[in-house]
């Protein structure tokens, strides 16, 4: 059974994980601002600042995060986000879920499960 400061550690990359998963969000949405007013749309600059800002929170908390475990398990950890990203389409964006999105979603989890029991 892992510790308490490792199950607190795995929050915290999921957490960071989860942050960086807005970046998708972020970047879609000042697309689809750009594509409704171009350039002169305030919006647009709004969320090309979040989108940065985001990405440089996320790299910073990456780097201290990935102190505490091995790489391996970091970055197998890490495609989480193509998971939280199609539950943001889904969700926000209101993009449809197939049966291969799930058949996808499904092997990257299994993937970081194998990892994490047996790598």
């Amino acid at each position: 059974m892992p510790s308490m400061n490792k199950k607190r550690d795995y929050l915290f990359l999921h957490l960071n994980i989860l942050l960086f998963s807005f970046t998708g969000v972020l970047t879609k949405a000042a697309s689809l601002e750009y594509n409704k007013n171009g350039f002169k749309s305030p919006l647009l600059y709004l969320f090309f600042f979040l989108m940065i800002a985001n990405c440089g929170i996320y790299a910073f908390l990456w780097q201290k995060i990935i102190k505490r475990f091995d790489l391996s398990v970091a970055y197998a950890n890490r495609t989480v986000y193509l998971v939280w990203s199609q539950i943001w389409a889904v969700l926000i964006f209101h993009e449809n879920l197939t049966v291969n999105n799930i058949i996808g979603m499904l092997v990257v989890v299994i993937g970081v499960l194998v990892v994490q029991f047996y790598g």
